[in-house]
């Protein structure tokens, strides 16, 4: 840093937060560290007794933390965002619609694990909305060399580590099995738990049959609903192993791909799901979909709302969190529950 008149300090950085006393008013920082000083706070800073200043004396190679800042938002930002403007090297990130943010986990390690920069997110696979803050970067001192900054962006090779994907799928057909509920023996509660659900990701149910507990009425059912062209096809109940539980079977015997059944997620391990030829997902739901706040189905409606061709991989890693402690007040997704470190 080096000392230079205030008078003559328009453009130059503060190398140190400087304090305004007004008595009985203020006692605090009127400008920060790395303030860059303009023509109109040079009044200011006289009346503050500041005759010279020490600023930041830029030289090759040195980057200001806003510049590295700006820097750091482009490996990061993508479609669907916005970013805040650099403040004190900090930028963060917003989401400009609904949809799934997910995260390049790996390469965002790579570049946290270079020397004084950071990037914070949210967890990758958690349903947004337009608004919500999704990451914030910064790089940690006041001014640092362009080689980490180069370094971090020889790792993102110009992908973003960030991305959203907007929810596309809309329509719904839903297969309520039982012959308890085909026989109106008891009031169907599983299918308004569903539409609530499915609300939430701009999906609505436009074909429901209720087919009893008929192996081959539920396979009918499923295979007409692909054939009419809904974007996804939901079971409710008849998802346990006993053998008056025909669901599983019902959907296996429909030829399409059978994904998984059951997952390391607890509510939800008689989980089914699978895939026609086209693409069209379809997914078995135990009963604890009906009672359960939060269950296997929150964690998977929002990648396959968005497109996303879950795996047996992608199932078998929500092991690690797969477990909900039942909150009285039920936070998700702002918690734990299917985010494994």
């Amino acid at each position: 840093m080096k000392e230079i008149k205030t008078t003559e300090a328009v453009g130059h950085v503060l190398c140190h937060d400087m304090t305004q006393i007004i008595p009985g008013v203020t006692k605090d920082a009127r400008f920060r560290k790395g303030h860059v000083v303009t023509q109109e706070d040079i009044p200011v800073l006289l009346s503050m007794g500041k005759e010279t200043l020490f600023v930041w004396e830029k030289t090759e190679g040195m980057l200001h933390e806003d510049e590295a800042a700006e820097r750091m938002r482009g490996l990061c930002m993508n479609a669907h965002m916005r970013a805040s403007e650099p403040k004190e090297g900090k930028i963060e990130l917003f989401a400009e619609c609904d949809g799934l943010f997910r995260v390049d986990v790996e390469r965002l390690e790579q570049v946290n694990s270079i020397d004084r920069l950071m990037i914070a997110t949210r967890h990758t696979n958690t349903p947004v909305k337009a608004g919500d803050k999704l990451a914030g970067t910064r790089v940690i001192p006041l001014v640092i060399e362009e080689q980490p900054l180069q370094e971090a962006e020889a790792i993102c090779a110009g992908k973003p580590l960030l991305e959203i994907l907007p929810f596309k799928l809309r329509t719904v057909g839903l297969v309520t099995t039982g012959n308890e509920v085909l026989k109106g023996r008891i009031e169907d509660k599983f299918t308004p738990v569903i539409i609530a659900k499915l609300k939430k990701y701009g999906m609505e149910v436009t074909h429901h049959c209720t087919p009893g507990d008929d192996m081959d009425a539920i396979t009918q059912a499923v295979n007409d609903f692909h054939a009419a062209g809904v974007d996804l096809i939901l079971c409710t109940g008849g998802m346990s192993v006993d053998p008056d539980d025909r669901t599983p079977g019902a959907i296996k015997a429909t030829g399409c791909d059978i994904v998984s059944y059951g997952a390391p997620v607890l509510p939800g391990a008689m989980f089914l799901l699978g895939y026609f030829a086209d693409g069209t997902p379809v997914m078995g739901l135990p009963g604890c979909v009906m009672y359960a706040a939060t269950t296997i189905f929150d964690l998977m409606l929002p990648r396959v709302a968005a497109g996303v061709r879950v795996t047996p991989r992608d199932l078998k890693k929500l092991g690690h969190g797969g477990l909900c402690l039942g909150c009285k007040i039920c936070n998700w997704p702002n918690c734990g529950f299917g985010k494994g470190m």
